[in-house]
C-alpha cells in the first residue's frame, strides 16, 4: 500500500476547563471528520445557519437537541473549526467537564461563537445553571453568538432555574435526526475515503453490523485503525480489524 500523509489534526479553537485554572485555552485538536461539510443528512438550513453563525454573518443563539449519535459533538467542533479559519475567536465548553465548576471555568470567557456541549449535564444543579444563564445574558449582550447542544429541548430537561429554562427556549433550535443504517454505510466511506483507508467490501459490511453508532465513537475508531493502517502498511481486511480491534481493546468500539 503507497504512503499517505497523515491529515493536520490541530485547529487553534479554546477547549474551557478550570481544572488547569480558571477560563485557561487549550488547543482543542478536532479530527478533521469533525467539519460541517462533512456532517451527513442535516435538515436542510441547518448547515447554512451555521455557516453564518461562525463567520459573524449571523449573530444569534442556536440549540441543537438530538439522541445520543446524532452528531451534536461534530457539528459544535466544525462550527468552532470554520469560525477559527475564517479568523474568529471560538471557543468549546463541555459542560460535563464542568459539572459544579461552570462559575469558575466560565468566568471572563469571551469570543465570537461559544459552543456549549451537553447542557444536560447540568440539568438539576442550580448553581451550574446560575453561572449558564449569567454567562448567556453577557455574551449576548456584548454581540457574540452561542451554539447549545442538548439531548432534548429546554422544556423536556430538568432545569430548576426557570430564567435558564426561558433563555435557552429563545434560541433557535433544531432537531438532528438518527443515522439509519444506510447513512450509517455513506458515513463510514467517507470517513475512509477522506483518510485514505482502503477497505475492502467485507471489512466494511463487518464494521457496519459490529461498531457502535455514536459518531464520536467512531471517530475514534477511526482514528485507531489509521494508526494500524499506516504502521503495517496494510489495507483494511476483516482479519486486520479483528486483529487491531482485538489488540487494541474493541470492546469500547464494537459491541
Amino acid at each position: 500500500m503507497a504512503n499517505r500523509l497523515r491529515p493536520e489534526m490541530a485547529v487553534d479553537n479554546m477547549l474551557v476547563d478550570d481544572r488547569l485554572g480558571p477560563q485557561l485555552p487549550l488547543a482543542l485538536r478536532a479530527p478533521p471528520d469533525q467539519r460541517l461539510e462533512r456532517y451527513l443528512r442535516a435538515p436542510e438550513g441547518l448547515l447554512e445557519q451555521l455557516r453564518a453563525l461562525a463567520s459573524g454573518d449571523m449573530v444569534d443563539a442556536l440549540y441543537l437537541q438530538g439522541a445520543a449519535a446524532t452528531g451534536k459533538t461534530h457539528l459544535l467542533l466544525g462550527s468552532c473549526t470554520l469560525a477559527t479559519s475564517l479568523g474568529k475567536q471560538a471557543a468549546y465548553l463541555p459542560l460535563g467537564n464542568v459539572r459544579g465548576r461552570l462559575r469558575v471555568a466560565s468566568e471572563g470567557l469571551d469570543a465570537d461563537l461559544v459552543a456549549v456541549d451537553d447542557v444536560d449535564a447540568i440539568a438539576g444543579h442550580r448553581e451550574d445553571e446560575v453561572a449558564l444563564f449569567d454567562l448567556h445574558n453577557r455574551l449576548r449582550d456584548a454581540g457574540r453568538s452561542l451554539l447549545y447542544a442538548a439531548s432534548a429541548g429546554p422544556d423536556a430537561l430538568p432545569l430548576v432555574l426557570p430564567d435558564l429554562r426561558s433563555r435557552l427556549s429563545q434560541c433557535t433550535r433544531w432537531s438532528l435526526p438518527v443515522l439509519d443504517d444506510g447513512a450509517r454505510a455513506e458515513l463510514l466511506r467517507q470517513r475512509a475515503a477522506a483518510r485514505g483507508l482502503d477497505f475492502d467490501g467485507a471489512a466494511l459490511d463487518w464494521m457496519l453490523r459490529r461498531c457502535s453508532r455514536d459518531l464520536g465513537t467512531l471517530t475514534a475508531l477511526f482514528e485507531r485503525l489509521d494508526r494500524a493502517s499506516l504502521a503495517a502498511q496494510r489495507r483494511l481486511t476483516v482479519p486486520f480489524l479483528r486483529q487491531v480491534l482485538g489488540a487494541e481493546g474493541a470492546d469500547s468500539v464494537v459491541p
